[in-house]
């Protein structure tokens, strides 16, 4: 009797402990890789090294505004509901040049091109995505970039990071991730097999001694050098030896990234490559490629900052029915089909991070529109909000298994794209992409139960590398 290739590819999830015996799965499988064009995957292939560029560059024009050569109004965006104690830290010289690791962005293909519509530092999905991807590989399926490249390159990656010291590291997972606990143990258990000591644990477990930090393993003390950090920043009042980890990586007795840098991990940013008072920096900074790149990637962004503006100034680039607007007022009476925009809580909140703090304005009442627009500017001093224009995702067919007949079923939904670059050796090397599809009445792409979610492969056409 021949197997089916849907229990082959349940009983692999349950074993990496990304579904739960018993338990309705969380989202739906894909009968096969999401195929992505050759134009598409060039592309990927390119978008990395525009993105770590960008890193650099944001880093470089917050210590800049810092040091007042840049906009103060710059660092201070970035500043805002931050501690500082935690803006003292992140700034001093020995981190100054510290950037991400690990890059991950959110493209929306569209029927006119790619939308980025977030850059995060701190993803999830690198065990998903690398579960995946050897899922589909043992059934004989074409993974692109390779079924191994997730944690080949995070090792890579890590492995430059921790330079000369023992290979030695934990990934330390808070409570506010804790939907991410098994994907990051398969992470930590493949490293193991990659020549590390690594150990997937929680806060509490790190010791402190004179000597350096430890974890707890089993009643044991294993040493640590490298810390992989699987927290938001919003959240370290809330993780346990926080202080300890922080006093570590102060005294260069342990190595922590992504590093502790807030301004790198506001959806605010993206409002910044658009701005016109700062075109001549990224004009000197950026290569004229990388701008063209993100200036067409990144859709038009704003800051909801609701200081009044001078008589003579207007918010730039925004327009209302043809018409400049200088304040926020025209946007509470829009219609539903004037409403093509997004509001997004920028970072430091515990509603910055997956679907949660998004609101699609067409997809809302009116009412409910106005109170998310005033919550967002009344936030601002403590939790700066974005508004972002709406890209509607193009559709796609795609096959999926029935997760109670086991039959294949097709579905018509819009895709997110999540490619997943690991910085080695100052390039941005691209380990994986994992797209998330959803059906096409919703407005918002994340991993839903009703969402297929694949790694990637390419058309099946001769593939060769833009490289």
């Amino acid at each position: 009797m021949t197997p089916n290739p849907y229990q082959n590819f349940r009983q692999h999830l349950i074993h990496d402990g990304l579904f739960v015996e018993g338990k309705d799965d969380s989202w739906r499988i894909g009968c096969q890789p999401f195929a992505l064009s050759t134009q598409q995957a060039n592309f990927l292939e390119e978008l990395g090294q525009h993105l770590l560029i960008l890193y650099a560059a944001v880093n470089r024009l917050y210590m800049e505004s810092v040091k007042g050569t840049q906009p103060q109004w710059v660092h201070e965006y970035f500043d805002i509901g931050k501690p500082e104690d935690l803006l003292q830290f992140a700034r001093m010289n020995r981190f100054k040049n510290q950037l991400p690791g690990v890059i991950r962005p959110d493209l929306i293909p569209t029927d006119s091109g790619m939308a980025l519509t977030e850059l995060d530092s701190v993803p999830g999905g690198i065990g998903l995505t690398g579960s995946l991807s050897r899922m589909y590989a043992q059934q004989g399926a074409s993974i692109w970039p390779s079924p191994d490249g997730l944690i080949k390159n995070f090792s890579r990656m890590l492995r430059g990071t921790i330079k000369d010291q023992p290979l030695n590291m934990a990934i330390v997972v808070s409570d506010e991730a804790d939907a991410y606990r098994t994907e990051m143990q398969w992470v930590a258990t493949q490293l193991s097999q990659d020549g590390w000591n690594a150990y997937c644990v929680h806060p509490r477990d790190i010791r402190f001694t004179e000597d350096g930090l430890f974890v707890d393993q089993g009643g044991h003390d294993h040493p640590v050098s490298l810390i992989y950090r699987f927290y938001e920043l919003f959240d370290l009042k809330n993780i346990p030896k926080g202080e300890l980890i922080l006093y570590s990586a102060k005294k260069g007795r342990v190595i922590v990234t992504p590093p502790y840098k807030p301004w790198m991990e506001e959806k605010l940013a993206l409002a910044l490559i658009h701005h016109p008072m700062l075109q001549p920096f990224w004009e000197k900074t950026l290569p004229s490629d990388t701008l063209e790149c993100l200036q067409m990637l990144i859709p038009p962004t704003w800051v909801l900052d609701p200081r009044p503006l001078p008589p003579t100034a207007v918010i730039p680039g925004l327009q209302y029915r043809n018409h400049a607007v200088s304040n926020w007022d025209w946007l509470r009476e829009t219609t539903q089909k004037e409403r093509q925009y997004v509001i997004k809580v920028s970072g430091f909140s515990e509603l910055a991070w997956g679907s949660r703090g998004v609101s699609i304005g067409h997809d809302m009442s009116q009412q409910a529109w106005k109170n998310t627009l005033s919550q967002a500017l009344d936030s601002f001093h403590t939790d700066p909000s974005i508004l972002q224009a709406f890209h509607k995702g193009k559709l796609n067919m795609v096959e999926y298994y029935d997760h109670m007949s086991g039959e294949k079923t097709n579905m018509e939904g819009r895709v997110r794209l999540s490619p997943y670059y690991f910085v080695v050796d100052g390039h941005a090397e691209l380990g994986g992409v994992l797209a998330t599809i959803c059906p096409k009445d919703k407005k918002i792409i994340h991993g839903m139960r009703d969402a297929v979610m694949a790694p990637c492969g390419v058309e099946k056409k001769e593939y060769t590398s833009s490289k």
